[in-house]
């Protein structure tokens, strides 16, 4: 059975009963039957008992022998495993699948969601970006997805380390959809379960992927499709020339939504991806009103956005002798710090307030990274990664 590109423009009929669902979930999971066949086998046949019915004809046809269907069994245990989890199955056809997504070529015909549902119904922005994201990148993401929240808007991301997390800490009170490359009941990654939860209480974390599945890298892609899909528009806040950032990018392109871009340094590899978008037409933005005027029929701020400079932080502690750390931990306290810095200069008071480190513990790994020429230090206590340097 060869897949679709697109699925069949005629509605199937909802699934009106608990059987009904379960059978779109044998449907689905049925080997070789892909979004765009499912949507194929249901406007060829008069509902899902008929098409499944016939799978195994339509697979013999097209050269599979010995085919049986996803069993009754194991689509009722995926559907009492949700249940257990607190999870709920969506189907396209009910009035809670969310409307955008209905929108792109190839609409997940179900979908897994915890938490408060209503939140589908509001506009949302999707908000994403590198994993390994600096200090300044994550306080872009921190201010923009606050902003936006503060706005009625519901900031949707991937839950993945860096710009993700930031996007999902900003937005929490108001409400933000973490869409899962796994199974809505598997967190990954793994520091991200506190997350996760606290998220139920106000967002929403959904996916299409079976109960209990752990994501695996050929995931992603098909769950970026999902992110840009639910949104108006995307966000891209740091990403590398090659990333999944960019993926979702394209997929917005391709679903008709906006793409947006913060700039970064030219030097720094975290923002080529960024700086590319911006280069081939996506919009400049700086902050969270420029979003907003690219998207001015879109909603009406609920309330005003405060935009202001982030407010300055507390003084820091008094100066202490360092405690004796071990190489393992020194080492990983280096990495934090140099992921944390680009060629775009960061203020030291700002690196310190973002490891969450008292500035006694940081201040000397920042003389000896400095020492070992790969920081430099500017003018005004600013801090920079120094660029390698190159062979003459």
């Amino acid at each position: 059975m060869t897949e679709d590109t697109h699925p069949s423009t005629h509605p199937p009929l909802p699934p009106t009963t608990e059987d009904d669902r379960i059978s779109w979930l044998r449907l689905l999971r049925s080997r070789r039957v892909g979004v765009a066949t499912f949507y194929r086998l249901l406007a060829e046949h008069s509902n899902v008992h008929s098409a499944l019915q016939a799978l195994p004809d339509v697979a013999r046809a097209a050269g599979v022998a010995s085919y049986t269907p996803f069993s009754v069994q194991q689509a009722a245990a995926e559907y009492a495993k949700g249940q257990a989890a607190g999870a709920r199955l969506i189907c396209i056809t009910d009035p809670e699948y969310p409307a955008q997504l209905k929108t792109i070529p190839d609409p997940p015909p179900l979908l897994w969601v915890m938490g408060q549902i209503d939140v589908l119904r509001r506009p949302m922005i999707a908000l994403v970006g590198a994993r390994n994201a600096s200090s300044l990148g994550t306080r872009m993401a921190k201010a923009l997805a606050r902003d936006l929240a503060d706005a009625g808007y519901v900031v949707v991301s991937g839950l993945a380390r860096g710009i993700d997390t930031a996007a999902h800490l900003a937005s929490l009170e108001t409400g933000t959809i973490a869409v899962m490359g796994g199974g809505v009941d598997v967190i990954y990654p793994a520091e991200n379960t506190k997350l996760g939860e606290d998220i139920l209480a106000n967002g929403l974390r959904l996916t299409e992927q079976p109960m209990g599945l752990t994501p695996q890298a050929r995931h992603f892609p098909r769950r970026n499709r999902l992110i840009s899909g639910l949104a108006q528009a995307v966000i891209v806040v740091e990403a590398a020339a090659k990333s999944g950032s960019l993926i979702t990018a394209r997929d917005a392109l391709d679903q008709g939504r906006d793409v947006l871009a913060v700039p970064g340094h030219p030097m720094d590899a975290r923002a080529s991806g960024c700086n590319m978008l911006i280069r081939d037409g996506a919009h400049l933005i700086r902050n969270a009103g420029d979003v907003i005027d690219v998207l001015p029929d879109q909603i009406a701020p609920q309330a005003e956005m405060p935009l202001a400079p982030v407010a300055d932080a507390a003084p820091q502690e008094a100066s202490r002798p360092p405690q004796r750390r071990s190489l393992a931990e020194t080492a990983t306290l280096h990495s934090q710090i140099l992921d944390r810095l680009g060629p775009s200069p960061l203020a030291e008071d700002q690196l310190i307030r973002d490891l969450e480190q008292p500035a006694h513990h940081i201040s000397p790994v920042l003389l000896d990274l400095e020492l070992e020429g790969r920081i430099k230090r500017d003018t005004g206590g600013l801090l920079r990664r120094a660029l390698p340097r190159r062979a003459s």
